[in-house]
């Protein structure tokens, strides 16, 4: 409760209420929520409380815009920061913003913490970030908001009460991806690939995962490795998992974007094709389009795309001033089954398309759903989804 209080208090203009009246308040925001946003909270991980920003007034323009990330050695991440920098070059265009900064602590907390520090120091006017950890920077996220700095979070929340995070229920996720393999096969061995260790969402799909084994008995966890959410790092140690586990391995839950090398391994090793979940990816579907008798996926579509989009369109309208309501804003993943992998495939995609991500044909977070995250919402400036480049885009 303490720590609660002194987190909040960090942020400008912000008033000490008690914790019941919190948790009040996140009910009725929530439950006054659309339907298909409500169901997003229904066992999310992450500490849910009222936005510490409800009197935040902007900066001047032009804007400086710094995003620190804390892993660049993926295509993901990578596309990542493209696409948030295709959006804030068009603010920059039009003289809303004045640069914009990308940091990159290559998996070093203290190294991510330092560069947030350094953001602070040159002023700018929002930071948003895809955080290494949940916890360790939240003292660098209480001192941007002592400086009047919204820090802004994708792709893994963080626990200081002074950010906003940007996130999904990887939870549910997790749960919902292990489900879909007792569906499909009651009694599987399953290889579980995780993420890079100790990561947010790693953790968090992992609590969903564990739900899901625990509910269907018959599933039985053959070995747990972690790919890092890298192409290589992943086939290595699947491999590694295949030679050292003889017996039939009938699923492989994979919480990242490399469903197509952890094919590639079973078809390397002569093993049967296992039903594989994840996200899909542009290289997946190539694969899949070439060997369909050698991928079987069944999961959503976690995409570096949307994911930049939503930061960047809660970002822009915090520094237009809209309020938002919570400090977590969770967004649905699009589900991909197997059955409409053809809608997703497009023809630039082939197994060697490791940068090829796809475009959900619609936007999955329509402009009239983020309103009901803000109390005073407004078109997002510089935001038109049928402006994103197309998956085969050069």
């Amino acid at each position: 409760m303490t720590s609660l209080i002194r987190g909040l208090l960090a942020a400008t203009a912000i008033v000490s209420i008690p914790f019941a009246a919190h948790a009040a308040d996140v009910k009725s925001v929530i439950d006054g929520l659309p339907a298909d946003l409500k169901a997003q909270y229904d066992g999310a991980p992450q500490k849910v409380l009222p936005s510490a920003w409800d009197n935040f007034t902007p900066p001047p323009k032009p804007w400086k815009w710094c995003h620190s990330e804390s892993y660049q050695g993926n295509p993901w991440r990578v596309s990542v920061t493209k696409e948030l920098k295709r959006l804030v070059d068009g603010l920059i265009a039009d003289g809303t913003v004045s640069s914009f900064e990308v940091s990159d602590s290559n998996n070093d907390p203290s190294q991510q913490i330092n560069q947030i520090r350094a953001f602070i120091d040159k002023k700018c006017s929002i930071i948003t970030s895809i955080p290494g950890s949940a916890t360790a920077l939240d003292d660098a996220v209480d001192a941007a908001a002592k400086a009047g700095i919204p820090f802004i979070t994708a792709a893994g929340s963080v626990t200081s009460p002074n950010a906003i995070n940007v996130d999904s229920n990887y939870a549910r996720w997790g749960y919902d991806m292990m489900t879909a393999i007792g569906k499909a096969k009651p009694d599987s061995s399953v290889l579980m690939v995780e993420g890079i260790a100790g990561h947010p969402i790693v953790v968090q799909e992992k609590q969903g995962a564990d739900k899901a084994l625990a509910e269907n008995k018959g599933l039985k966890v053959a070995r747990t490795v972690n790919g890092n959410w890298t192409a290589n790092v992943t086939k290595t140690v699947v491999l590694q998992a295949i030679a050292t586990n003889p017996a039939p391995i009938d699923a492989v839950w994979t919480t990242g974007s490399e469903s197509r090398v952890v094919a590639e391994a079973f078809a390397e090793a002569g093993r049967p094709a296992p039903l594989i979940t994840g996200s899909i990816t542009g290289d997946a579907l190539g694969y899949w389009k070439v060997n369909p008798d050698k991928y079987r996926f069944e999961g959503h579509a976690v995409l570096p795309g949307w994911t930049a989009q939503t930061l960047f369109r809660v970002g822009e309208r915090m520094l237009d001033g809209q309020k938002p309501k919570l400090n977590t804003l969770l967004i649905p993943i699009p589900p991909v089954h197997a059955a409409e992998l053809g809608k997703w495939y497009k023809d630039c995609m082939t197994p060697d398309a490791v940068s090829v991500f796809p475009v959900p044909p619609t936007d999955p977070m329509p402009e009239n759903m983020l309103d009901a995250y803000f109390s005073n919402p407004a078109p997002t400036k510089g935001w038109d989804y049928s402006k994103v480049p197309d998956a085969c885009a050069k």
